[in-house]
């Protein structure tokens, strides 16, 4: 998939396209029915397939303080796109300069000069523009005017999730799971595991001295960082820029939080202990952590003896789990 950063990036000659247009955060089912459709529409076209969306949620440059937390960073966002099959995305950046193009600006620099769009597709709550002045309403006019169609693709409700059926799939709701540590149910509403991304740095080697040596993710960490406890999951090791294939994906134990049996880690730590794999050297990598089932909440042991027996039931029960789920 090929990332423009704006519409200068864009090649004079590029185009025809269809495009969606979204924050995106997650690509949750929600936002994957309108990326689904826009693949299906330009089937019978020959056209380029296109996403717009921000580098950023737009509330973090116009009204910080309502400004939730993401739930992939803008990298993982763009890997999420181009899993799709897309042909390109244009990542914008928000920032004050953007916020203050208007509506009708906005379709003429980067919808019709830019992509030579002639197919949009947005979701029900779809907004643009400064102040937000724009809808799917005036996108449709001026689509009239510059001879492109659009399509509002309706929401998409879950019955996956046991309590939530028929509430609409949203990345708000997926925070609130992943804030209680209901990774599980957050896989079903993003249509796989969730997971952060982050580079191992050097951490106070307690895991090691206890048997169980982990990698520490540095605090700049993108992506949603679940509930404080221990789960099961995979630790992916991302390939170097520019080196092909895949990276190597290892079975772990993973921890959240400040360590209170030791009360001594200030802030909020993701690690995680590769199983039944001794001898690895990853500091410096950067990796994913993914979340695939919660084990128990994180707790104050009393004395490392606790502790360590604690940490051995950990690691059964995480083999235990991921024994039956994909890799």
């Amino acid at each position: 998939m090929i990332v423009f950063r704006s519409a200068d990036e864009i090649p004079e000659d590029f185009g025809p396209s269809v495009v969606a247009i979204g924050k995106f955060d997650g690509l949750h089912a929600g936002h994957r029915a309108i990326v689904d459709k826009l693949l299906v529409d330009a089937a019978s076209r020959d056209v380029a397939t296109v996403a717009v969306t921000f580098d950023r949620n737009p509330l973090q440059t116009i009204a910080p303080e309502r400004c939730p937390e993401a739930v992939v960073g803008v990298e993982q966002k763009i890997d999420l796109l181009s899993d799709t099959g897309l042909d390109a995305a244009l990542v914008l950046s928000f920032d004050e300069a953007l916020a203050a193009v208007s509506a009708e600006d906005f379709v003429t620099r980067f919808l019709v000069e830019g992509l030579a769009t002639q197919r949009v597709l947005v979701g029900e709550d779809f907004r643009f523009g400064r102040g937000g002045a724009g809808d799917a309403a005036l996108l449709a006019r001026m689509g009239e005017a510059h001879g492109f169609s659009v399509e509002v693709v309706g929401d998409v409700a879950s019955a996956a999730v046991p309590g939530g059926e028929g509430r609409r799939v949203s990345s708000t709701w997926i925070r609130e799971l992943l804030a209680a540590g209901e990774v599980e149910r957050a896989a079903k509403l993003l249509g796989r595991s969730h997971a952060v991304r982050g580079t191992v740095v050097r951490g106070l080697q307690r895991g090691r001295q206890l048997g169980f040596p982990t990698a520490n993710l540095a605090p700049d960490v993108s992506g949603f960082v679940p509930a404080d406890g221990v789960y099961a999951g995979w630790l992916v090791v991302r390939r170097p820029e520019g080196e092909l294939g895949s990276g190597a994906r290892y079975p772990a134990a993973i921890s959240v939080g400040t360590n209170p049996t030791f009360d001594d880690v200030p802030e909020r730590v993701v690690e995680a202990h590769v199983i039944d794999r001794d001898g690895l050297d990853l500091y410096d990598r950067h990796v994913d952590v993914e979340f695939v089932g919660r084990i128990r909440p994180m707790t104050a042991f009393d004395g490392i003896e606790a502790l360590v027996a604690q940490m051995t039931l950990d690691v059964h029960r995480a083999r235990d789990l991921l024994s039956g789920a994909r890799p």
